[in-house]
């Protein structure tokens, strides 16, 4: 076990080991945004897609072409 005192004397180790933590929690909170990002998309994505067919289906009815 590294105690307190072997860390005071070894800054580079614990140099290294902060640097490995701060990789692997940017590398969790990229994730979790990108589940959070394929959530969201899935979740409105229906809801946005069915009220464009709704609006579509008004325009060509009251707006005749040709």
């Amino acid at each position: 076990m590294t105690t307190k005192s072997a860390k005071l004397r070894n800054p580079l180790k614990l140099a290294k080991e902060e640097s490995g933590q701060s990789l692997l929690e940017y590398i969790l909170l990229t994730s979790l945004v990108g589940i959070f990002c394929l959530i969201g998309v899935k979740t409105f994505g229906g809801h946005l897609k069915t009220r464009i067919e709704q609006m579509n289906k008004q325009i060509t009815k009251h707006v005749k072409i040709g």
